[in-house]
């Protein structure tokens, strides 16, 4: 049985900017996969030469996007990425949302936390 995670990471940025690299296919392709394909809301994503599918299950533009993988048969299962400016800062907060087996569960959040860094370095903040 998969259990739910909750990773956060502080950005320096606008939601503007930030959309266009988790809202957008293109956008996901430049960090979070080596390549985005989307057809009929099912989203192809492409990591040396493996291709994983997720169905998008929710985008609100500049709050959040939620995917559910199709080879997943944990119905509750899903990964999401939200975002919520600071109030204090004006940063914006990403807030990102799966589900791993809790053996799995540490090399999950490092690999997270590897695509943010990735995110981190294309936006400079």
């Amino acid at each position: 049985m998969k259990e739910k995670f909750e990773l956060e990471y502080l950005f320096k940025t606008t939601p503007g900017v930030l959309e266009n690299l988790i809202g957008t296919p293109s956008g996901l392709g430049e960090w979070f996969a080596d390549e985005v394909n989307v057809k009929d809301n099912i989203y192809s994503f492409v990591w040396d030469g493996a291709i994983e599918e997720a169905y998008l299950q929710l985008h609100k533009t500049h709050h959040r996007i939620r995917f559910k993988w199709l080879a997943d048969e944990d119905n509750e299962s899903y990964f999401e990425i939200a975002t919520n400016p600071d109030p204090m800062t004006g940063a914006i907060i990403i807030h990102v949302t799966d589900f791993a087996n809790p053996d799995d569960r540490f090399g999950a959040e490092l690999l997270w936390n590897q695509q943010i860094e990735k995110l981190r370095r294309i936006l400079g903040a």
